[in-house]
């Protein structure tokens, strides 16, 4: 059930979930500031995006669920909010509401385009659909090269599908002050903290085996864990004791006790607030067959980042970060001890050797501000969609 409060006539944005509304932040402010006589709908799948729409923009933009792709809930959704343009976010194709809002009159926009490795086929099976589906679009800004060519290989509009860039590069460097001061009133200024960022069941095992060697060289070190998903947070900490460490938690919202050697940050969107207080990002994700998460979120902090072998989700920014040596990827290998191992000495290398660790955080800064623009040119887009 749609709220009866939204307002229509104006301009849809649709991300997922928690990193793609991160992703969309840029391009949402600049909808906000540039079109403030028309109201701005951000729409999510995900409680935790749903959160993150309003910790980012509050009563700035209209929210809602985007409704399943079936015939009477996306017609009641486009009949309520009657979109002027309708942006979505990489992979989001719901033939019934493309279908829908092409037939209403609504400008379709899809940026930040991309079709995975491992997806492709499955879109090709499913032409019928996707074909028809991608030639409604006024146009396709795809992250890169390989992915304009893979949409028009799957039916796109060749002069309607081009290469806008990675959204994902435009993040900027700031967070919400207020949570960073709280943040920094909790966390210790005199230790060394590493981040298991975004982490997936096995990421933790990995982090904490690791841990174990750090702190026997670094006995003062603390080990910040940010689970991906907040119903995780109760099996993380109690892993944390399991593994006999001092254990504590975001949501006691106490400073970090001296002899503290974990702390869980059960809490949502804080992340992007503790980036510029801790001196090394383990990126989640990379190690447990999820493809990784975003790494560019740290690295506009210019914090340096260790990954694991799984970077697949963001195949394209990784191989940048390693060519311009930006961060350290581990190796491939299926014993669990062996990548513990690397982990914990990639991470002593980085928190003993500072200037190694600055040059590998300004490394990867670099590969952010050397591919901003993909905001802007969805921006300018958008105004020519409007005034179509």
């Amino acid at each position: 059930m749609l709220p009866a409060s939204l307002k229509s006539g104006g301009i849809i944005i649709h991300g997922a979930s928690v990193g793609e509304v991160i992703a969309l932040k840029p391009l949402i402010e600049s909808c906000i500031s540039k079109f403030s006589d028309m109201p701005i709908t951000v729409t999510t799948f995900t409680p935790t995006g749903s959160e993150q729409v309003t910790r980012l923009f509050g009563d700035r933009v209209q929210h809602c669920y985007l409704p399943l792709d079936i015939m009477p809930c996306t017609a009641s959704f486009l009949r309520k909010l009657n979109p002027r343009i309708l942006v979505i976010m990489e992979t989001e194709l719901w033939p019934n509401l493309v279908s829908q809002a092409h037939k209403r009159g609504t400008k379709l926009l899809l940026v930040n385009g991309r079709i995975s490795d491992k997806s492709i086929n499955s879109y090709q099976k499913f032409s019928v659909l996707v074909k028809p589906c991608l030639q409604r679009f006024d146009h396709i800004y795809a992250q890169n090269q390989e992915n304009q060519e893979r949409f028009v290989s799957l039916g796109a509009v060749p002069k309607r599908c081009s290469n806008g860039g990675n959204l994902k590069f435009d993040l900027s460097a700031t967070s919400n002050e207020t949570k960073q001061a709280e943040l920094a009133a909790i966390l210790p200024k005199n230790r060394p903290v590493i981040m298991l960022a975004s982490s997936h069941q096995g990421d933790e095992e990995l982090g904490f085996q690791a841990f174990k060697e750090v702190l026997r060289k670094l006995p003062d070190a603390l080990l910040a864990v940010v689970p991906r998903h907040p119903e995780r947070f109760d099996t993380v900490f109690q892993l944390s004791k399991a593994h006999e460490f001092t254990t504590q938690r975001r949501s006691e919202a106490l400073p970090v006790g001296e002899q503290t050697n974990v702390w869980i940050m059960d809490s949502l969107g804080e992340m992007m607030a503790a980036f510029q207080l801790v001196d090394l990002v383990v990126m989640g994700g990379s190690f447990s067959a999820i493809g990784g998460h975003n790494p560019l979120e740290p690295a506009v902090f210019k914090r340096p980042i260790i990954t694991g072998s799984d970077m697949s989700n963001f195949s394209e920014i990784h191989q940048q970060l390693l060519v311009k040596q930006g961060a350290v990827s581990l190796t491939a290998d299926s014993s669990n001890t062996a990548v513990a191992d690397q982990l914990a000495e990639q991470a002593l290398k980085l928190l003993t050797n500072t200037e190694f660790a600055k040059q590998l955080g300004d490394n990867a800064y670099q590969v952010v501000a050397s591919n901003k623009g993909a905001t802007q040119r969805s921006i300018d887009t958008i105004s020519e969609l409007v005034n179509q």
